[in-house]
């Protein structure tokens, strides 16, 4: 994308913990997403990407990057106490 702006418009953004040691703050996610952008380019050829609009996200998976692969993460509600 050339705006640099990223998906962070209409994408829930669910919050996880991870089980095994308690981690709230890093992971590694693979989704994936199926949008639909404007592409605006400039007559000298440089791309401008605006109004990206999300039509599908699908979490494929979340790993703990403190513990990895093996430990449990599960999503809890954006509202629980940290």
């Amino acid at each position: 994308m050339g705006t640099g702006r990223g998906y962070d418009r209409g994408v829930p953004t669910p919050r996880y913990r991870c089980t095994a040691c308690g981690n709230l703050t890093r992971f590694d996610v693979t989704s994936t997403r199926r949008t639909k952008a404007f592409h605006h380019y400039t007559v000298g050829g440089d791309l401008s990407v605006e109004e990206v609009e999300v039509l599908a996200d699908e979490i494929e998976a979340v790993t703990c990057r403190w513990c990895g692969p093996a430990a449990k993460v599960e999503e809890i509600s954006a509202d629980a106490p940290a």
